[in-house]
């Protein structure tokens, strides 16, 4: 027994020399900017004919490269290094890579939902760095969007931007956060502005997948998919808590924002956690000085001594009211029992202070009086709980699964009172959103296999009411949604086959089922309807096909055709709002999904370190659209709504529409730190009218693009920069962009237009210490006043940045 158990104690001892020595053995490699791990490191030794890769943690056993010279160390976006194994063990296993100054190649994530190089999907993907992100200092997650050069924001108030991409948007655009889909039964097909709800500061990465997106993500992905990934938990190789984190303070001139941030990561062997908190107080906007006169606020309405007074306002070119705040929460915990399982929990919270919706006040009544007295969106709430569980077992069926549960809170109000009148109404909306998503792959070969199911479901609730706000007598209103659950259940295929070592072939094909139960009740007590409930169930199927070539040289050419689709929400069949003056949007229950087929190619070339250039040319057709269109109930054309009689519409599969354009981007590395890049961007669309006519459409915004030089040297980063965007005149403005004269300029003949515009901007980092840097900037130089096409929110005028981080 005695010699039994020495023996044991001898194993154990021996085990732990191994794995002493091993870990002694494990290269761990980072970042040299962020100090980060960096995934998906390739190893390489000619002599041996060995390759070995990193894991998430940037962690390689380099135990077989013992006594090994030449070892080559390369991962995507950065330098590659060779170095003997003698050096990596003076540099105690630990090596840190240089960023690429030019990479065509980089990982992403939006393609299939798995990390990837770029060079494997035949789609367009943009991704934004983290280091412009710190240098721009966008003040929300729209703004963000906008610095890529590439996405067209739209703003109806201060607390919004709807991203307008390749012709599309709000619902016809995918967000997802961390891979779970934000889109929620009761987006809807005008500007939106839910983006806001998720925290620039917060984010590590953002990609934008242009195109269908719909075998992997859905109904709605027909425009573009926006991925978001939020800031990582990361492990350390020690036993030993690793603590890092980053304060952050900002202030502008133009709002007189005052934003402070901080976040903190902690990180052992297993266990990791990463806290972000985020507030923001954004003041009344200040438009430009030079610009078209029918910008300026002149008036602004103000409750005094109970009543509705319209004041003068002292300076026209302060848009009142338009100010708000907001606050963002971010928690993450995560936990590996071994190397091939990790176990996620993220929590996710925003909420917005009540703010104005600016271009609603803008409208006129004939006597040439505002409309409204008050017109505020309530506070956006955003909430997300989200567990994932990831696991690696090389079998027959796959080699990684990632199971994802999330349940997210959405909650939105509106709020509006008519000028002199005294009831102030307000309609609520609620949804917890529900979602399920399994995906797997499996490498065979040269063929590579992502699957997957999807399981989602919106419960919706929406409540009106009204208070007298004299007597304080209450009263009821139509809610805006009848109670409503949307759910859709899918299962798909993403197929990869290299032909050769330069040519990838990609199919993928998508099921889809979904069902809308809506329950009318809360909305009989206003309306003579001839139905109490209303019942969708659909399916859609989707494919696509990809073809694309990447030569020595460094050419990448793509070809890709795909469709898209979205599926009927409670906001299409259920939906009661006042859209304009004397008209009306209601239910309809007779509704198809809408498909969108779309073809495009893709070149890229990067010329050694050098330059680099993209171009991408697209067409897109979207069948049976879902449209507002006049319509009757119970025969008639007209209802009184909200004490007037109202124009009857809804929302029909009724129209087509067509999209196409190309982007064209190019980037020079000049001599000295230097470097430049300009990108533009041209789409032109049409839709279908009631009549069968065409128009322009809608959300196909104007010509736009975005022209930079930079310099970069030690601990000092410059750039000037001009975003720009080309006229819409009246013949080719939308038909419903017409009738809104209060937001658009006037041309010579009197007809509204939106003019072309541009904005000169400066902007300078500095790392004073190691651990402190601040940036500056100047944004629109020349103080212009112009209006973002479609927009009720004047740009800024000029503007002062400042912001001071400190890392820790």
């Amino acid at each position: 027994m005695v010699n039994f158990i020495m023996h044991k104690i001898i194993l154990v001892f021996s085990l732990l020399g191994i794995i002493r020595i091993s870990t002694a053995q494990t290269l761990v490699v980072l970042n040299h900017s962020t100090s980060k791990p960096i995934e998906f490191v390739k190893i390489r030794n000619a002599e041996l004919h060995l390759e070995l890769h990193s894991d998430e943690k940037g962690n390689i056993d380099i135990s077989r490269l013992k006594a090994v010279r030449d070892i080559e160390i390369s991962s995507l976006g950065f330098k590659t290094v060779k170095m003997d194994y003698e050096d990596i063990e003076k540099n105690n296993f630990e090596i840190s890579l240089q960023p690429s100054v030019m990479s065509i190649d980089e990982i992403v994530v939006s393609a299939t939902r798995w990390s990837q190089a770029s060079s494997s999907v035949p789609s367009k993907i943009s991704k934004i760095s983290t280091k412009d992100v710190l240098l721009q200092n966008p003040q929300t997650a729209a703004d963000l969007l906008g610095n890529s050069g590439e996405v067209f924001i739209q703003k109806s108030q201060q607390g919004g931007g709807s991203p307008m991409i390749r012709g599309f948007s709000a619902n016809r655009l995918l967000y997802t956060i961390d891979g779970v889909r934000m889109n929620t039964a009761i987006f809807r097909s005008g500007n939106i502005q839910n983006v806001i709800s998720i925290d620039p500061f917060s984010l590590e990465n953002t990609e934008v997948f242009f195109g269908p997106g719909s075998i992997i993500y859905g109904s709605d992905a027909i425009g573009a998919v926006m991925s978001f990934s939020s800031l990582s938990t990361n492990f350390y190789s020690n036993e030993k808590m690793t603590i890092e984190g980053k304060i952050n303070a900002r202030t502008s001139s133009a709002n007189q924002e005052l934003t402070n941030h901080f976040d903190l990561s902690m990180g052992w062997k297993r266990w990791a956690t990463v806290s972000s908190f985020t507030h923001s107080r954004f003041g009344d906007l200040r438009m430009g000085s030079k610009g078209p006169n029918e910008y300026l606020s002149n008036h602004y309405v103000q409750r005094i001594d109970s009543l509705d007074r319209i004041i003068h306002n002292s300076d026209p070119r302060i848009q009142r009211p338009s100010g708000y705040s907001q606050m963002n929460l971010m928690q993450k915990f995560k936990f590996s029992p071994s190397q091939n399982v990790s176990l996620k929990y993220d929590f996710h919270y925003s909420e917005s202070s009540d703010f104005a919706r600016y271009d609603r006040l803008l409208e006129k009544q004939k006597s040439g009086l505002p409309v409204y007295a008050v017109w505020n969106y309530g506070p956006q709430k955003w909430m997300m709980n989200h567990f994932s569980f990831d696991l690696k077992n090389n079998n027959k069926i796959f080699d990684n699964m990632a199971v994802q549960l999330a349940h997210q809170y959405f909650e939105e109000s509106r709020i509006d009172r008519r000028l002199y009148a005294t009831r102030l109404r307000t309609n609520v909306e609620k949804v917890h959103a529900y979602s399920v998503n399994v995906d797997f792959v499996k490498n065979l070969s040269k063929q590579k296999i992502y699957y997957g199911l999807e399981f989602v479901l919106n419960d919706v609730n929406s409540k009106g009411s009204a208070v007298d706000i004299l007597s304080l007598n209450g009263s009821q209103v139509p809610a805006r949604y009848p109670l409503s659950i949307w759910n859709s259940y899918a299962a798909y295929i993403n197929y990869q086959y290299h032909l050769s070592k330069h040519v990838l072939l990609q199919a993928g094909l998508r099921y889809s089922i979904f069902k809308i139960e809506s329950d009318f009740s809360n909305q009989l007590n206003f309306f003579n309807f001839d139905f109490t409930k209303a019942n969708i169930k659909n399916s859609a199927f989707n494919s696509s096909i990809g073809l694309l070539y990447k030569s020595s040289d460094g050419w990448k050419i793509s070809l890709n055709g795909s469709t898209g689709f979205r599926a009927p929400n409670v906001d299409d069949i259920g939906k009661i709002f006042d859209f304009a003056a004397g008209e009306i949007v209601v239910p309809n229950s007779n509704l198809k999904s809408e498909y969108a087929y779309n073809g495009e190619l893709i070149l890229s070339k990067q010329i050694g370190e050098l330059v680099k250039f993209d171009m991408s040319a697209f067409y897109t057709y979207l069948d049976n659209s879902m449209v507002r269109r006049p319509f009757k109930i119970e025969g008639k054309d007209s209802v009184l709504y909200d004490g007037v009689l109202s124009k009857v519409y809804a929302i029909q599969n009724a129209a087509f529409a067509t999209v196409y354009g190309f982007n064209f981007g190019v980037e020079f590395n000049l001599t000295g730190g230097f470097k430049f890049m300009s990108r533009i961007n041209y789409h032109l669309g049409k839709e279908e009218l009631n009549d069968g006519t065409t128009s322009p459409a809608r959300h196909a915004a104007p010509a736009f693009g975005m022209s930079r030089l930079s310099f970069s040297k030690d601990n000092l980063d410059l750039q000037f920069y001009s975003h720009y965007s080309a006229a819409v005149s009246n013949a080719m403005l939308n038909e419903e962009e017409k009738q809104k004269v209060f937001i658009y300029a006037k041309d010579r003949n009197g007809n509204p237009y939106s003019p072309a515009w541009y904005s000169m901007n400066f902007k300078a980092m500095y790392q004073f210490l190691p651990k402190l840097s601040c940036s500056a900037g100047i944004e629109n130089i020349t103080d212009i006043r112009y209006r973002p096409y479609s927009s009720g929110l004047v740009a800024a005028g000029r503007n002062l940045v400042f912001s001071i981080m400190g890392h820790f």
